[in-house]
């Protein structure tokens, strides 16, 4: 993989967001497709059309626990004159040679059950006495403790059409039928279609696998007690869930440390496992921002086409950003600032996107709309940079929660989509409407 940018990038030069983004997805590449069994493809994209090859059901069964009976033997049946029929038998779910139902006669029928030969309908138990002669009953005896239910004779109060509680075969889907089209998302309901009609197997690109490290010397594990100038390692934690919640394997690396060689050997042991790579924190320009240091584009990259460019974006937050490749397999790199709330909106805008292009999908954006702003006073924006503030959206309105500082976790956690203020706008009042992007 190598990034497409063709634009110059010098040093004071800055990226539009819409710029950055289109090279991320013009150089990353859905992933090539694998078979997997069923519940290894959860969450997988479909690659190609799946037909049924038997219908469903395959066979005409009921839908109720009752007596599968003829039509005619139970016209005009009621309470003061029930039908009496005589039970030749069970007919359970499974069955491979149901008895068959002749004139006056019934088969007491399990849901699922198929039709027996001769029978046209279904009564369900409750409208019979359940073969025990003492009026209407609300279920059928176990067979294991009335063995003797299946014979003898059943009263039925009620008559029923014909085919009535009877699931006919193929009502769901029919052989031949589309039962999937490529490009479907593989959920429980998808997974239990493809169950249903015997496939075992499943052609789908694979979840990408996502690797999330975060750089810093002064991060500290969560549980972990804090020392002086020291701070908890939240970026790693939030980044590994979006990725999970943008449908990637993901896998969390510790902090690592800023030394720029046992960043470059962590990364390199990490690759076996990625097909994707995100980093945060050390993108700066400070003496210490060392996935710079490690991961820098060179003219003599290890190989041809691999390295990593370091970008400075015109958005807040997340000024500043990294993309490339590295690796012999070219897996993608995308570098994110260190600031809790720049790595996250850093993550929605551009990362959340690659793994949807890597899993194939088309969808690859948060859905965005349209809100009337609610606030106590006007919103100011740095003219020439794309700002994106946390706010709560609902009923067609959206107010801003926290202020514009990119370290607010806080305020980030209270966020359901975040308010878009264009490159040209540097003052939104009350009441202007507004883009939002939906986070939830």
């Amino acid at each position: 993989m190598t990034s497409a940018a063709t634009r110059p990038a010098g040093p004071d030069d800055l990226w539009s967001v819409d710029e950055h983004l289109e090279d991320i997805l013009s150089a990353v590449r859905p992933l090539e497709p694998i078979e997997l069994q069923l519940l290894d493809a959860q969450g997988c994209v479909l690659v190609e059309d799946v037909t049924v090859p038997v219908s469903l059901p395959p066979f005409d069964n009921s839908s109720m626990d009752g007596y599968a009976v003829r039509v005619a033997d139970i016209a005009g049946a009621g309470e003061e004159f029930p039908a009496v029929l005589e039970v030749v038998g069970d007919v359970a779910a499974g069955a491979a040679d149901p008895v068959r139902v002749g004139p006056g006669q019934a088969a007491r029928i399990m849901t699922g059950a198929p039709l027996p030969p001769g029978a046209e309908t279904v009564v369900p138990v409750e409208w019979t006495d359940g073969g025990l002669g003492e009026g209407p009953v609300s279920g059928m005896r176990s067979r294991s403790l009335a063995p003797q239910g299946a014979e003898g004779q059943v009263r039925v109060y009620r008559p029923a059409a014909a085919r009535a509680h009877v699931r006919a075969r193929g009502s769901d889907v029919k052989a031949g039928d589309l039962a999937l089209e490529a490009g479907t998302v593989l959920g429980p309901p998808q997974l239990a279609l493809l169950a249903a009609i015997g496939r075992g197997t499943v052609r789908v690109r694979p979840r990408p696998r996502v690797v999330v490290l975060s750089t810093g010397s002064e991060l500290v594990q969560p549980g972990e007690e804090l020392g002086p100038g020291q701070i908890h390692d939240s970026n790693s934690f939030a980044l590994t869930a979006a990725a999970r919640d943008a449908g990637a394997i993901a896998y969390r690396v510790g902090a690592v440390a800023d030394d720029a060689e046992t960043l470059r050997s962590t990364i390199e042991d990490q690759l076996i496992r990625a097909d994707l790579l995100v980093t945060t924190g050390g993108v700066s320009v400070g003496a210490y921002d060392v996935v710079k240091e490690a991961l820098s584009y060179a003219a003599d990259a290890d190989e041809a086409g691999s390295g990593v460019e370091f970008r400075r974006i015109a958005m807040q937050p997340g000024k500043p950003q990294g993309f490339g490749s590295i690796g012999p397999d070219h897996i993608p790199v995308l570098a994110l600032p260190g600031n809790p709330v720049s790595s996250y909106v850093s993550f929605e805008l551009f990362v959340r996107p690659a793994i949807r292009t890597l899993s194939g999908l088309t969808d690859i954006h948060r859905p965005r709309a349209r809100a009337v702003l609610t606030a106590d006073e006007a919103l100011r924006s740095p003219r020439g940079r794309r700002q994106f503030l946390r706010g709560v959206h609902a009923d067609g309105k959206v107010s801003p929660v926290g202020g514009a500082g990119s370290h607010l976790v806080a305020a980030l956690a209270r966020a359901n989509a975040l308010i878009v203020v264009p490159e040209d706008v540097e003052s939104v009042e009350p009441g202007t409407e507004v883009e939002v992007v939906l986070l939830g």
